[in-house]
């Protein structure tokens, strides 16, 4: 579903990333994890096609219109209401979804009482759950999602959860950058691990070296974030 080869990328004369390759197969979650400045996000940009690379190559196998990303920036319309927001991103997609199917995506986020309620009010966590039903409605092959649990309650991140893992069931492939990865590892086929600006692990989640730094020692409580 993705294949990157030598990827590497420069802004000016600092390189960000260099030498990456990877393979995503359908149907695997992978956690593309390391520590802040680490070139995460940019890697899911080049991943998205939102920037190009300055080495190497990224095949995706999957039309632009099968592929979602959900970044940092919900980029919603805040003099239009939830469902015109979801019209209107359907419509550059040349989607025909009917009422009913918008009303339908944002009830599996919690928004269909806010259906006519215009974004600009929205908290943080109800403009996240908007830009995700918009990432669902379009039941994409490949799913990259920057921090997409920014905001989100509780209820609401074990919600993402079960969409995600429902999206991976169908065959969906997903990299997901966590906020918290505790809780996201255990949904993990993969993990991919950058550091010095290239990837230093991208295998089985289960036999990645960093899971045995979140074990919490005796006595204590919680785990390691990223």
């Amino acid at each position: 579903m993705l294949t990157l080869r030598g990827v590497s990328k420069r802004f000016g004369s600092r390189t960000v990333l260099r030498g990456i390759d990877l393979t995503l197969d359908a149907g695997t979650l992978a956690l593309l994890v390391g520590p802040n400045g680490a070139g995460k996000s940019t890697l899911l940009r080049l991943m998205a096609g939102l920037l190009a690379p300055d080495a190497g190559t990224v095949e995706r196998g999957c039309a632009d219109t099968e592929l979602a990303y959900l970044g940092h920036a919900t980029f919603l319309y805040g003099g239009l209401t939830a469902l015109e927001n979801l019209a209107f991103w359907e419509g550059l997609y040349g989607g025909r979804s009917s009422e009913a199917e918008l009303m339908a995506a944002l009830k599996r986020v919690g928004l269909e009482r806010f259906a006519d309620v215009r974004a600009g009010v929205f908290s943080r966590g109800m403009a996240q759950r908007l830009n995700l039903a918009r990432v669902l409605l379009r039941a994409p092959r490949l799913l990259l999602l920057d921090e997409p649990g920014t905001g989100l309650d509780a209820r609401s991140l074990t919600m993402l959860r079960a969409e995600v893992a429902a999206l991976r069931a169908k065959g969906t492939a997903v990299i997901w950058i966590s906020h918290d990865l505790t809780g996201d590892l255990p949904m993990a086929d993969r993990v991919l691990e950058l550091a010095n600006r290239t990837l230093t692990y991208a295998g089985p989640a289960a036999d990645w070296p960093g899971r045995t730094a979140m074990a919490p020692a005796a006595g204590t409580a919680g785990g390691a974030t990223c």
